[in-house]
This record gives structure tokens, sequence and C-alpha cells, in this order.
């Protein structure tokens, strides 16, 4: 078996303190959690993640890439596996209500902005991603008009930045209260369904 090279050797290890730092994030909490805790879990010293990240806040934003690319992921899978529109919004309705409001994501996306709000380089960052965010779900939106032969009457843009901000509020309330239903969040993207018209 080859060696692995320094590169891959420093990939793999950075790989593992994103996974590492994913799983404490979500369970324990972006503020409660350290560094070296992340190292020891990880089976590195302290040392190896400063070697892969500079500070903390830059761990969490891979943290953070980490995580919207699971959530998006598992979306798009959930609305796709079905044919229909009705069937891909009874799919959204259940990955809303089973992913809207979960307590470690919620927290770790409310403690990193919170935690980092005095540092104009970091909001930077969180503002693109974001903008990423809402890129994506428009994308979602324009292919489910285009696919369904639907005229929406808003951009794809606008109807996306509608649902991520509810989905957003609606997380950190469900946090709070997980009896809170998802049906605000559903019924508005029914709503935004039933506005267009055939194109």
């Amino acid at each position: 078996m080859a060696r692995m090279t320094r590169k891959e050797s420093h990939a793999l290890t950075r790989e593992r303190l994103v996974e590492t730092a994913t799983r404490l994030f979500l369970a324990d909490g972006y503020n409660v959690t350290s560094l070296e805790k992340v190292a020891t879990e990880a089976g590195f010293s302290k040392g190896a993640v400063y070697s892969n990240f500079a500070t903390k806040h830059e761990l969490g934003l891979a943290v953070l890439d980490v995580v919207h690319v699971q959530r998006a992921e598992s979306l798009i899978a959930a609305m796709l596996a079905h044919d229909t529109m009705a069937e891909r919004i009874e799919g959204f309705a259940r990955w809303a209500d089973e992913n809207i409001g979960d307590v470690g994501w919620t927290a770790l996306e409310v403690e990193f902005a919170t935690s980092t709000r005095h540092m104009p380089e970091v909001r930077t960052e969180l503002a693109k991603r974001r903008s990423g965010l809402t890129a994506m779900l428009a994308t979602v939106v324009r292919a489910q008009a285009d696919e369904h032969g639907l005229e929406l009457t808003m951009s794809p843009e606008d109807a996306a930045l509608q649902l991520l901000s509810m989905g957003i509020g609606l997380g950190v309330q469900r946090a709070i209260d997980p009896e809170l239903p998802v049906s605000a969040i559903v019924d508005l993207l029914r709503s935004q369904i039933a506005s267009v018209r055939t194109a």
C-alpha cells in the first residue's frame, strides 16, 4: 500500500478535525467546545488544529459548510424522491418537521453568529454562506417550476429568501418549543405554488 503524501495526510487530518468538531459543536455547543477537546477527540494535538485552522472561528465556518451541505442534500433527497408536486410538498413537510428546530443545528447557527458579531471578516463569510444557501434554494425553486411547467409570480430568489427567512425564524422558535408545528412554512410553500400559473 502506497504511503500517503504529506498533502494527503494534511487533508485527512483536516477532514477528521472537521468531522469531530461537527459532532461536538452539534452535541455540546460551539461556545463550550474548546479546540483542545476537538483535537483530543480527533486523536491529534492542539497544534494539529492550528496547522489547519488559524482560529476556532475558521473551524466553525468549515463545520457550518459541512452542516449546510448535509441539510441541503437531505432536503433535496426528501423532495425528489417523489414525482408529483403534492408528494414533493409532503416530502418537504416531513423534512421540515425532522430538521427545522433541531436544537444542535439551531444552537450552532445562533451561537456562531452571536459570538462573531464584532468580527467583520467572519460576518462577511457568514453573509456569503447565507447568499449561497439562498441561491441553492432558488435553483431548486426554479427547477421545480420548469419541471412542472409553472410560471412564477416572483423571482426564484425572492421565493427562496421568503422560505429561508421563515425557516430560520421557525427553527429558533421550535428549538425553544418543539411542539410548534411546521405548518406555517409548509403553508407558505403551498401558497407560493398556488399563486403560480401554468407557463
